[in-house]
């Protein structure tokens, strides 16, 4: 039996471009392809479980041992991205704690940063399972991400786009996750085939969308929009720009322990 390389990828909608030529887009591979929350896949990737996983951009900062990254690809937003949301009960000023998604890692940060830059505030932060309505019974503020935050922008409450509020801070795209793994964990030739994944995802948006919405209540329409009209994936020179800033001002707040260089996997025939 030869022996799968195990990819571990986050369950969400955001995640699934990048997946898609290896699940549906026909490409053939030797990953064995594991889903997961991101807290989880981070998790996952550090221990050794998984040989590169999608993980929380925050995490390649935090780790102990060096990590390289896909090349060219990412998560991230320019501007709104619909899917991360601190959904609040009081003024965005008077906020003073925050239930925070439990699945979440980088967005936290994001949270810590947005909120203390832009408007000068600290909070006391505490998990949660993602139920927006149980949250602000505990909480001033409900911060909730991916698949669950899009089934919740219907609700009564205001709420801060984080996306939307970094780009006006930094005027820089916001890098929410990436392929990454410890260094010499992918082949280039691995590489190679994540790329090319991609490339067949982001063709087929729309058909992504159609799948995702199946049983759910809001249409196709309104993912496809999701997809196209707020993500991008990416990792050009303005994304490794708005990285380095978010790595730079975590650091300044004590949330990462040093400013990572960007290391990356090598691609086939390329140095």
């Amino acid at each position: 039996m030869v022996n799968k390389t195990r990819l571990n990828a986050v369950s969400y909608l955001n995640t699934r471009p990048l997946t898609y030529g290896l699940e549906q887009g026909g490409l053939d591979h030797g990953f064995e392809i594991l889903y997961d929350i991101p807290s989880v896949c981070a998790r996952q990737v550090r221990t050794g479980e998984a040989a590169a996983g999608v993980i929380p951009s925050i995490e390649y900062a935090r780790s102990a041992v060096p990590y390289a990254i896909v090349p060219g690809i990412s998560i991230a937003s320019d501007g709104p991205v619909g899917s991360i949301l601190l959904f609040h009960r009081v003024p965005l000023r008077r906020i003073r704690t925050v239930a925070m998604d439990v699945s979440s890692r980088t967005s936290v940060a994001l949270a810590r940063i947005v909120l203390r830059e832009r408007y000068g505030l600290d909070f006391d932060a505490f998990d949660h399972p993602p139920d927006v309505p149980a949250m602000l019974e505990r909480a001033d503020a409900a911060l909730v991400i991916g698949d669950p935050a899009l089934e919740y922008v219907e609700r009564p409450e205001p709420r801060l786009d984080l996306g939307e509020a970094w780009r006006e801070l930094t005027g820089l795209p916001f890098v929410y996750a990436f392929w990454a793994g410890k260094e010499g964990g992918l082949t280039p030739g691995e590489v190679e085939r994540l790329i090319a994944s991609k490339e067949r995802g982001v063709s087929a948006l729309d058909e992504i969308a159609e799948l995702h919405a199946g049983n759910r209540s809001r249409p196709t329409s309104f993912y496809a929009s999701y997809l196209k009209d707020y993500l991008a994936y990416d990792l050009g020179d303005r994304e490794r720009r708005g990285l380095m800033e978010f790595y730079g001002l975590a650091h300044s707040r004590g949330l990462v322990p040093d400013v990572p260089e960007l290391r990356f996997y090598s691609r086939q025939g390329r140095r």
